[in-house]
Parts: C-alpha cells; structure tokens; sequence
C-alpha cells in the first residue's frame, strides 16, 4: 500500500482507472489440466496477472522425517517468476515467497482431506508468470483448482480474493496501481459454500464500516469467481464440482 492520496484512481462517477466500477471483479480465465505430466493442473488469468499451479501426489514423504503418522504433508510452494513484474526480480526462493506459500498452506489444510493420506506428501506448485496485483489471491484460487484436478478430496475449495480503499472509497479486487497507491488492503480466503473464512491478512487502516464493506465486496466476490472455478473444472470432467 503506497497510501498516495493526492493520485486519483476514482472519478466522481465512481469509475476507476481500468472502467470498473467500485464493487466489479478485473476479467477471470481459467483453464484446467494445462501441466500434462503433473497429477493435476491450472492455469488462471486474472486482469494482467497470470499464474499457473500444479500438484504432485500423493507420494511417500521425503525426507523421511517430515512424515506424518496421522496426515499428509501439504507441502505448498509460491514462487514469482523473475520476468513477472516490471522491475526483474532475483530468482530463487524469498522471504516473501516463503511467507505465502505458508499462509496458502495454511488456508488449503483446512479443506484438505490430509487424514485419508498418513505418511505421504502431496506438492503444490504455485509459479507466478505475470504479476498485476493480488498474485497471493490468485495462486491460492488456482491451487484450490488443481487440488480437484488432481482428484484430492476436499471438502470445499478456497477462494481468495482482495478488496480496499483507493481515495477513500471501498474498492473491489484491486489491480496494480490502487495496491500501489491505494489506502488499504483485505486479502481473504473464503469457502464458498459454507461461508467460512480460512485466510486474512489487512495492511492499511479500514474504519469498522469500511471493513464491513471490503468484507461484503470479498464474500460476494468469492461466489462469482467459484462459478467460474466450477465452470472450468465442468468443461474439463463434463460435470459439476
């Protein structure tokens, strides 16, 4: 959050920079079972970002002492490719890359039947290719999506979506400038068909109402984008979720 005021991003009629208005979603594509060697895959365009996240297993745990007697290991790793964005990024693993793929770990065991997979593991890759705004939003919705490519049961899929605060107005899902010079931002994973609520993390300052509204913008959010998730996994299986 750059929490520049004086750069407007909303004009009197409520338009933001990109047409949207201050409740609309940036353009969702998502495709299933683009990674034939993986066990299962998807790749999702959201607005400009474009991330692509496969799953490998179940398989026996390695090293050996990271099994679990009781549950699978969900070992979940986010990376943002070095061309992502438009200042190159060093490659390899860093602190940031390790702090989401712990908070996407987080959220997906909380829908991962682990219990039925005792002392094995199953990898989640998640490799950001182009980054225009909530990558940590959008890897997490494309992991849910392999997850049930790759047959794991779960109970729900995650949906994760971020809405804000750009010159004072509560915004939905923001793109690359109001997250640049917006006022506040509210990441949240939430189960569609329950409601509940596995992942949040906020930066910036959101009155009681304002959060209320970015709540609301989020949970109303995560259900449109879980039709295209559906619709997606549908197109591939010629069924339901």
């Amino acid at each position: 959050m750059g929490g520049y005021g004086d750069v407007q991003m909303i004009d009197e009629d409520g338009k933001r920079v990109d047409g949207r208005g201050p409740g609309d979603l940036r353009p969702i594509e998502i495709e299933v079972g683009v990674v034939p060697v993986a066990d299962g895959s998807a790749s999702i365009r959201w607005g400009a970002n474009y991330a692509i996240a496969t799953v490998y297993g179940p398989m026996e745990a390695h090293p050996r002492k990271i099994s679990r007697q009781e549950r699978a290991v969900l070992d979940v790793r986010y990376n943002m490719a070095p061309f992502s964005t438009t200042d190159r990024m060093r490659p390899g693993f860093n602190r940031r890359s390790r702090e989401i793929s712990k908070v996407t770990s987080d959220a997906l065991e909380s829908v991962v039947q682990l219990e039925l997979y005792p002392r094995s593991k199953i990898r989640v890759e998640i490799e950001v290719l182009c980054a225009e705004a909530g990558t940590r939003c959008v890897g997490l919705t494309a992991a849910s999506v392999a997850l049930a490519d790759a047959g794991i049961p779960m109970t729900d899929m995650v949906v994760s979506v971020a809405s804000g605060k750009i010159n004072g107005v509560v915004v939905c899902d923001l793109n690359k400038e109001e997250d640049n010079y917006g006022e506040a931002d509210l990441p949240m994973g939430v189960l569609p068909n329950t409601g509940d609520l596995v992942f949040l993390q906020m930066d910036g300052d959101l009155s009681p109402e304002e959060f209320q509204q970015a709540w609301d913008y989020n949970v109303n959010a995560a259900q449109a984008v879980h039709e295209i998730m559906v619709a997606a996994l549908a197109d591939r299986y010629g069924g339901g979720e």
